[in-house]
């Protein structure tokens, strides 16, 4: 009977699952890289920011506006198979971010706090502590982010 089956994977049962678990990963890597690169822009725009350039900022800001909508859409979508309390976090956290990313447009919060939520996001979504590899610090960090963009 399962002979008659097409398998697309070769010989190896089990490939099929492989291919499953590579997908997830890579779906997971890809969000993460995504932070990565939002997490660079506003790295690269605080110093303009601080000169008065405030075109940047706002680009980054609204990079960063994008990614946390996007991530509350599928938070709240049906299908969504996160427990329902990190779900709960995440979309509070989407909500700072975006609430705090005007504050800093108007000089009345500070961008390394968008910076620390994004990093924590990123590095849960790499399966690493919210310190880091060997608990480093979130601010040194971004410094990794700024490279994988």
């Amino acid at each position: 009977m399962y002979d008659a089956m097409p398998n697309h994977y070769g010989s190896d049962p089990h490939a099929g699952y492989a291919a499953a678990t590579r997908t997830t990963a890579t779906g997971r890597d890809a969000e993460a890289k995504i932070f990565a690169q939002v997490i660079a822009a506003l790295n690269a725009a605080r110093p303009k920011f601080a000169k008065g350039e405030v075109r940047p900022m706002a680009e980054a800001v609204f990079r960063n506006d994008q990614l946390w909508i996007a991530l509350s859409v599928d938070l709240l979508a049906e299908g969504n198979k996160l427990p329902p309390e990190l779900r709960s976090q995440l979309l509070d956290l989407a909500v700072f971010s975006q609430r705090h990313g005007r504050k800093v447009l108007q000089n009345e919060g500070d961008v390394q706090e968008l910076i620390n939520v994004n990093m924590a996001v990123m590095r849960g979504l790499k399966g690493e502590g919210v310190e880091g590899p060997a608990n480093e610090p979130a601010n040194e960090a971004s410094k990794d982010a700024e490279a994988a963009a």
